[in-house]
C-alpha cells in the first residue's frame, strides 16, 4: 500500500504549518487553518509576518519579534525550539479588531537529503482558554503565561537531558563491551564470564572482570571490580583499573600485594575513589585459592560435595578509601576436583530494601540448587536467571565462574 503523505499531513489532529527558510508559508494543514481562521489561499506563498502582522496595539511588535526569534534560532542551531508566546490575531469576522491570544509553539527543522534545512515545521496550539481558566481575579494572564512558558522550557530541557543520557549510555556500553571481551582460553581450564548492564541509565559501566594466566606454574588470577559512578567516566576509570590490576597480578607475590599496588595507582586516577575489587590466585597444582578483597562482596566456593563456602576472611577497605594504605590481608583455602569458584559484583546480590545477607543466602541456595550442572556456562546462566529479575536491576552485574 502506498501512503499518501499529503493526506496524512492534512489529517493530522495538531495544527501544523510548513515554512521555508525565508519564513514563507509552503503549506498548512486543516487544523492550522481552522485555528488561525484563514483559508489556504490566504497564507500559502505569503511571508509569515505579512500574513499575520503584529498587533498595532503593540508598538514595539514584541510578539512578532519573539516568534521570529524562535524561528531564526531553529535555522541557526538546527534544533527544536519550543515556547509559549502571546500573539494577538486580527479577527477574520471583525476586521480591525485584535484578539488577545496565547499559543504553545514548537518549531522544528526538516532536513533535505543534502543536510540543509528545507522547511521549518511550525506547530501551534492555542492555550488562551487554558490560561484564562487559571487567571488571577484581576483577569491578568501574564503570570500564568510565564509559568506555562517555564513549564514548557523545563520539559524541553528534560527531553534534551533524556536524549543526552541515552546517547551517553549507548556510547558507554559500547566502550564497556570493547574493554570486556571474553578472555582467551587459559590452558585447559574451563570458565564463563557474564556482564549484564543496568536497566535505564543509572549505575552502568563501572563493573569489570578479568582472568590472567600467571607465569609461576599452573596458576591463574581471577578478579572482579566495581567503580563508583556511571556512564563514560566510570567506563574509562574501569578500563584503567582493570588493565592495571592485570599487569600487577603478573608480577605480584599474591593477591594482597596486587590490590595494595592497585590502591596506590587508584590514588592517582580521577573517579577511582572507593572502587571495590576482589582477586583470587588459583594454584591448580597445590589445589589452593589465595584471595584478597578491597571492600568487595566475598567470592563463593561451591565444593564438589555440594557445600558452599564464602571466602570472607581477607577483607579490607575499598581502593583509595583511607589516607594511609598499608599491607592488605589475604587468606588461603584448599579445594578439590569438582569444585567451582564464583566472583561477582554487587548487582548480583544487592537489592533496595534487602539486607546483603539475604542476597548472599539466595546466591548460595542457587548454587546448591544447580550443583548438578557440569559446565561453567550452564551454571553462570542459571545463577543470572535465578538472581536477576526479568525486568532487570538498577546496577550492572559482572560474574566469573571457574571450574576447579
Amino acid at each position: 500500500m502506498t501512503t499518501d503523505y499529503a493526506a496524512v499531513f492534512q489529517a493530522l489532529p495538531g495544527a501544523v504549518a510548513l515554512l521555508t527558510p525565508d519564513l514563507v508559508f509552503a503549506d498548512a494543514n486543516f487544523a492550522w487553518l481552522h485555528q488561525a481562521g484563514r483559508s489556504r489561499d490566504q497564507v500559502v506563498g505569503r511571508y509569515l509576518f505579512d500574513a499575520f502582522p503584529g498587533s498595532p496595539r503593540d508598538p514595539a511588535a514584541s510578539d512578532a519579534r519573539h516568534l521570529e526569534a524562535s524561528l531564526r534560532a531553529v535555522l541557526a542551531s538546527r534544533t527544536i525550539d519550543m515556547d509559549l508566546q502571546r500573539y494577538d490575531v486580527e479577527s477574520a469576522q471583525r476586521p480591525g479588531h485584535w484578539e488577545e491570544r496565547y499559543w504553545s509553539v514548537v518549531n522544528a527543522p526538516l532536513f533535505a537529503p543534502d543536510g540543509q534545512i528545507a522547511l521549518v515545521i511550525h506547530r501551534v496550539e492555542e492555550v488562551t482558554e487554558l490560561l484564562r481558566a487559571t487567571s488571577r481575579p484581576d483577569g491578568s494572564l501574564q503570570l500564568e503565561a510565564e509559568l506555562f512558558s517555564r513549564m514548557r522550557q523545563l520539559h524541553e530541557i528534560n527531553e534534551r537531558l533524556r536524549h543526552a543520557h541515552a546517547r551517553e549510555r549507548e556510547v558507554a556500553l559500547a566502550l564497556q563491551r570493547a574493554m570486556l571481551p571474553v578472555p582467551p582460553p587459559i590452558a585447559h581450564h574451563r570458565y564463563a564470564v557474564r556482564y549484564r548492564p543496568a536497566v535505564g541509565s543509572l549505575n552502568v559501566c563501572g563493573d569489570w572482570y578479568d582472568l590472567v594466566q600467571l607465569q609461576d606454574g599452573d596458576k591463574i588470577a581471577v578478579a572482579v571490580g566495581d567503580v563508583v559512578g556511571h556512564g563514560l567516566e566510570a567506563a574509562g576509570t574501569m578500563g584503567q583499573l582493570r588493565s592495571a590490576l592485570s599487569a600487577t597480578s603478573l608480577v605480584a607475590t599474591g593477591p594482597a600485594q596486587a590490590l595494595e599496588v592497585l590502591g596506590r595507582y587508584a590514588h592517582c586516577v580521577t573517579g577511582a575513589e572507593s572502587t571495590t575489587a576482589v582477586t583470587a590466585f588459583i594454584d591448580f597444582g597445590s589445589r589452593l585459592i589465595t584471595y584478597s578483597s578491597a571492600g568487595h562482596p566475598p567470592p563463593v566456593l561451591l565444593r564438589g560435595d555440594g557445600t558452599v563456602e564464602l571466602l570472607d576472611r581477607a577483607t579490607d577497605p575499598p581502593l583509595d578509601a583511607v589516607l594511609e594504605s598499608g599491607p592488605r590481608p589475604e587468606a588461603t583455602t584448599a579445594f578439590t576436583d569438582g569444585g567451582t569458584l564464583l566472583l561477582y559484583t554487587d548487582g548480583l546480590i544487592e537489592r533496595r530494601h534487602q539486607d546483603i545477607d539475604t542476597g548472599l543466602s539466595q546466591l548460595a541456595d542457587a548454587l546448591i540448587r544447580h550443583k548438578g550442572l557440569t559446565t561453567p556456562e550452564a551454571l553462570a546462566d542459571a545463577v543470572m536467571n535465578d538472581l536477576i529479575p526479568a525486568e532487570g536491576v538498577t546496577d550492572d552485574t559482572a560474574l566469573v565462574v571457574v571450574s576447579l
